[in-house]
């Protein structure tokens, strides 16, 4: 086969991909692959790179976060990317995450001296480099044998904080070690609160100063892009998921508590006296996990947690249709001020981070772009995607005329 050929084989490959992708529904996509790779389509909600015989080789040839997005989609078998990649139902919410971004633009202020940037954040008494943190994400050995151990080296190398999920991969104390540092571990609470408290006290003893409480995973999920691409993999899901996918066995810090009580994995049964249980239990800050709405905001505070993380879970618990970066001035209405608000689902750009903080986070995280960066190039990716991400807020700073995080005002962005 010649190298045209060749090149066309891959674009067909590509397209194979891209009809089993949730991103294939996006605004005038069909159109620019109908031309062959024309005009991108905007929002850029996967790479920019769509020439597959032009892949990013190395971490350091990658412009932004979305170059290392094909790289992974190469490496990581076709379920497990399913996994990351997918959101539920028509994924109407994965999209808005993206596109919603759009409808805020930037104000930004001319002449002031913006030679010197700080973007430190403090959160809990802990001073960090960049509001940026790395979201808990599961199981992150599917996609690298690096895991959530090289994910916590690279926060440690960027200085960055990370967030271990309960759906980890590796312990919370292998997590600690290998970050030499703090760790926040974020806690999927079960269907028994037996089994919630004696992984709070365990993680409480691994020295974690802060549980995130996810409370937006209490119900089924259709994630039909998983289900497809599942389709496209040849291994037997038994050969690696010997318990079964998301069984208490293949998550270690599960490791040694009797699960025999425990009808779910998920916590459907949880409602606002289990934050009263959590503080009766542990020590650790307290914040709530996929917070969505003004009244919930209100509990938050009634019931005395330490932090509201605005999220919708990346588009992966219910296709509402409503972006989480939309929710997110009516959380910081009412809890601006008085807890920290963290906020997730859609950050792909500095640009992005800088909007969400003039709405009124005090930090943001980041989910599948480090999981791209893991799955393309391991612990070198992961580090890549938080220094271009670091460097497109740094500059975007300095084109706002904010000096430093506390200047991010609301009067700063406009929506349209």
């Amino acid at each position: 086969m010649g190298r045209n050929g060749q090149i066309e084989n891959q674009r067909r490959q590509f397209l194979k991909w891209a009809a089993a992708s949730p991103l294939l529904a996006t605004s005038g996509l069909h159109e620019v692959l109908a031309q062959t790779y024309g005009r991108r389509p905007d929002p850029m909600v996967w790479s920019s790179n769509l020439n597959l015989d032009d892949l990013i080789k190395s971490p350091a040839e990658a412009i932004n976060v979305f170059d290392f997005e094909p790289v992974a989609h190469r490496n990581v078998p076709p379920a497990h990317f399913g996994y990351m990649a997918s959101g539920i139902d028509d994924e109407i919410t994965l999209r808005a995450n993206r596109e919603s971004f759009l409808k805020y633009q930037l104000r930004p202020r001319r002449m002031r001296d913006v030679s010197s940037i700080d973007m430190s954040i403090n959160l809990f008494g802990s001073h960090w480099k960049t509001p940026l943190i790395l979201a808990p994400t599961g199981g992150n050995r599917a996609y690298h044998s690096d895991g959530e151990l090289g994910v916590a080296r690279a926060a440690k190398n960027k200085g960055h904080l990370n967030v271990l999920s309960s759906a980890a991969s590796a312990s919370i104390e292998d997590t600690i070690a290998a970050r030499q540092g703090e760790v926040w571990y974020q806690l999927y609470a079960t269907s028994s609160l037996e089994v919630a408290q004696k992984v709070v006290r365990r993680v409480d003893k691994a020295g974690s100063p802060v549980l995130e409480i996810t409370v937006d995973r209490n119900g089924g999920r259709n994630q039909e892009t998983m289900l497809r691409l599942k389709k496209q993999d040849p291994r037997q899901c038994s050969t690696c998921h010997v318990h079964g996918p998301g069984s208490a066995e293949e998550r270690p810090n599960f490791d040694g508590i009797d699960m025999s009580n425990v009808k779910s994995m998920q916590s459907s049964n949880m409602t606002w006296d289990f934050v009263k249980k959590m503080r009766d239990t542990t020590k650790m800050k307290i914040v709530l996990k996929g917070i969505l709405t003004q009244e919930d905001a209100e509990l938050c505070l009634k019931y005395g947690v330490d932090g509201i993380h605005v999220s919708n879970h990346g588009g992966r618990s219910e296709d509402a249709g409503r972006a989480s970066i939309d929710c997110l001035s009516e959380i910081a209405k009412v809890a601006k001020g008085k807890v920290p608000i963290i906020f997730d689902s859609g950050i792909r750009r500095g640009t992005d981070i800088f909007k969400a903080m003039a709405l009124g986070a005090d930090a943001v995280c980041i989910g599948r772009p480090y999981l791209w960066g893991l799955g393309a190039f391991g612990q070198e990716g992961v580090e890549r995607v938080l220094e271009i991400l670091d460097t497109e807020l740094f500059g975007i700073m300095q084109q706002m005329g904010t000096t430093r995080i506390s200047e991010i005002r609301p009067e700063m962005i406009h929506k349209v």
